[in-house]
């Protein structure tokens, strides 16, 4: 099992990072979140989740132990994958995921892309109930995401060019992702954050 990775950052995108250790390069997911927290960094450590699959064997990666630690607790879940959980955590990230959880906030759930009612309060469930039994969260439960967002180099059209490709590889159509990206240009948004987020909450 991989615990983690510390090396060069090859190439870092808002859905997957390449991570170079003694000269291998790693091809690992991330979420929104970790790809702001790494932002504008050459190098360093990413924590891995590894899923081994009949056909494929990836990587997951992770800026922090707590974002880990919820898309194992959402991988757990009947219904959501890998995949699935990576995007709740780039329509959320941990923080507001941890209180949307503490709230049993069925709506912010449901505005993720594939997240019916159903999926949405057995998620609720599980996890309050796994949640409540963990001490690593008893400090986090209802806390509100706090800092600053890193903004990926570049001018306007390259932050939409980043964000039309996160979503892209997230799965969406890309006619209909150009459209929803030139719906939020005209109404202000800027970041690649931003762009992905509202995105979501519209695809």
């Amino acid at each position: 099992m991989i615990h983690h990775l510390s090396g060069r950052f090859v190439e870092l995108t808002p859905t997957y990072v390449v991570v170079e250790c003694a000269g291998v390069g790693y091809m690992v997911n991330i979420s929104l979140h970790t790809s702001s927290a790494l932002a504008g960094q050459t190098e360093g450590k990413v924590l891995i989740h590894a899923v081994y699959r009949e056909d494929a064997q990836l990587l997951f990666g992770f800026s922090e132990g707590t974002e880990r630690s919820l898309f194992v607790m959402l991988t757990s879940v009947s219904g959501v994958g890998a995949q699935t959980a990576r995007m709740i955590l780039s329509g959320l990230g941990p923080s507001e995921l941890v209180e949307v959880i503490s709230l049993g906030d069925v709506g912010a759930l449901k505005a993720v892309k594939g997240i019916g009612a159903k999926t949405a309060q057995r998620i609720l469930v599980d996890l309050q109930d796994k949640m409540g039994k963990d001490p690593a969260f008893g400090s986090t439960m209802g806390e509100k995401v706090s800092g600053g967002i890193k903004e990926f180099a570049g001018g306007g059209n390259t932050r939409r060019s980043d964000a039309l490709g996160a979503l892209c590889n997230l799965g969406f159509d890309r006619k209909r992702v150009d459209s929803v990206l030139d719906e939020l240009a005209s109404e202000g948004v800027d970041t690649v954050e931003e762009f992905v987020r509202a995105a979501l909450k519209r695809l």
